[in-house]
């Protein structure tokens, strides 16, 4: 696990940073940032946050204002507490630095700008892009439903033009382009592909055409069904979502399979993992529009300490408390306090505390809150490292990555600094064929 607190200075930026859901007068940003995740809203579709985004409403990217020469870095986040709320432009935003000079250490935390008493309750989260049924995209799609039936018309696929129209598709224009298939073709897009294509090429062909919400069920049946279970992907699929997506998960994994969700994960997992898993499923996160409170941070950061460092054997249940119900912005100033009040970033306590599933989960966690791009990157390097390629992870990963062009652009110049290699050439090398030309065109 890369520590964050480790990165290379960044290039600094010229000019007033206008990137990820700015704070007044935050700290300088890097590349117009942004997790999983802005995506482009189709002609007359607005109002929906980007598939697998904590729910945010992104500024335009890249960001108005910034001089050329910044365009291309990649910086960390901010992060820290905020001076006061979040400012109504940008309600979910990372916080601002911590305010603590270096040599504060010790020394009592400054006053914090007066709380209102009463606050109207934060409003819930809306559903990703692609997770409301229906939904689809505005137009006439029927020329490329005739491309697609025509490349697998006769002897042999034209696997090219599958690739051409499938990889350009958002998740709204694809439910539109399966949806004109089925009306003006009369005959099933996902089965027919399903026929003529094979191996990880057709997973990541029947991923798009899925679209974000079905994709997302049956990868989470994926990892619980048959004997052993596949740690990584509820993590990738249930870690870090929103309320809102979580709820349309379960309902639509009922749906589908005539199963509950919550009872199957706890089935597969142990006991420790299965705590962590059964809070998470509540869907009972803090909105990332609620103003942080700072005691409850300090309070958090202490709790957190005292359930692991302070003891022989760890309270689990406290820590799984606090990282099921903390927003990302939350874990943020949480994870600043932690560094601030014990002189050690929560990550690296995290790994010195925990092992196995658990260590991975809470990880995945903090780093999609710390720093959402640098970790993509990570995960996606962890898909190639080493000996073999890890097939199934990466055609996930860049299927989902694909959904969201906006943070799948800061994910590949988060990839370039902290490997010095380009993303695309990297899949390139350990792909081939027809696989690999998705894989590429998912990713330009």
């Amino acid at each position: 696990m890369y520590h964050y607190q480790n990165r290379p200075p960044y290039p600094p930026p010229q000019g007033p940073p206008q990137g990820y859901n700015q704070q007044p007068n935050p700290q300088p940003l890097p590349y117009p940032q942004q997790h999983y995740m802005p995506s482009h809203n189709p002609p007359n579709q607005p109002g929906y946050p980007p598939y697998g985004a904590p729910n945010q409403h992104q500024p335009p990217y890249p960001p108005q204002g910034t001089p050329p020469a910044q365009q291309g870095f990649y910086q960390r986040p901010p992060q820290g507490y905020p001076q006061g709320p979040p400012p109504p432009t940008s309600p979910h935003g990372p916080p601002q630095g911590f305010p603590y000079s270096p040599d504060s250490f010790g020394t009592p935390a400054p006053p914090f700008p007066p709380q209102p008493q009463f606050q109207a309750p934060p409003p819930a989260s809306v559903p990703s892009m692609g997770y409301v049924r229906g939904q689809q995209a505005n137009g006439d799609f029927r020329p490329q439903a005739d491309q697609l039936r025509r490349a697998m018309k006769g002897f042999g696929t034209d696997e090219k033009a599958l690739i051409q129209v499938l990889a350009k598709l958002s998740p709204l224009e694809m439910a539109a382009v399966r949806s004109t298939y089925t009306h003006h073709i009369r005959r099933d897009l996902y089965k027919d592909v399903k026929s003529e294509t094979s191996g990880y090429f057709r997973r990541g062909l029947l991923a798009i055409i899925d679209g974000p919400l079905q994709y997302d069920v049956a990868c989470v049946r994926e990892a619980v069904d048959g004997i052993g279970t596949k740690e990584w992907l509820l993590n990738d699929i249930l870690l870090s979502r929103s309320n809102a997506d979580l709820d349309i998960i379960k309902t639509t994994y009922q749906q589908t399979y005539k199963r509950s969700l919550p009872k199957d994960v706890e089935d597969d997992l142990s006991f420790k993992t299965m705590s962590l898993f059964s809070m998470i499923l509540r869907a009972t996160r803090h909105e990332e529009s609620a103003p942080l409170d700072p005691q409850l941070i300090e309070a958090e950061a202490k709790s957190l300490h005292s359930a692991t460092a302070a003891r022989i054997v760890n309270n689990v249940e406290e820590v799984c408390g606090i990282f099921a119900r903390a927003s990302d912005h939350e874990l943020r100033a949480i994870n600043q306090a932690f560094q601030h009040r014990y002189n050690i970033h929560l990550t690296k306590h995290i790994e010195k505390e925990f092992s196995g599933h658990m260590k991975d989960a809470l990880l995945h966690m903090l780093g999609v809150a710390l720093d959402p791009a640098m970790y993509d990157a990570e995960q996606l390097e962890e898909c190639m490292k080493g000996m073999g390629t890890k097939d199934e992870k990466l055609t996930t990963r860049v299927v989902r990555l694909h959904w969201n062009p906006n943070h799948m652009d800061q994910v590949k110049r988060a990839y370039r600094h902290r490997y010095q290699k380009d993303l695309i050439e990297r899949v390139k090398g350990e792909t081939s064929g027809d696989y690999q030309r998705l894989m590429v065109a998912l990713l330009q």
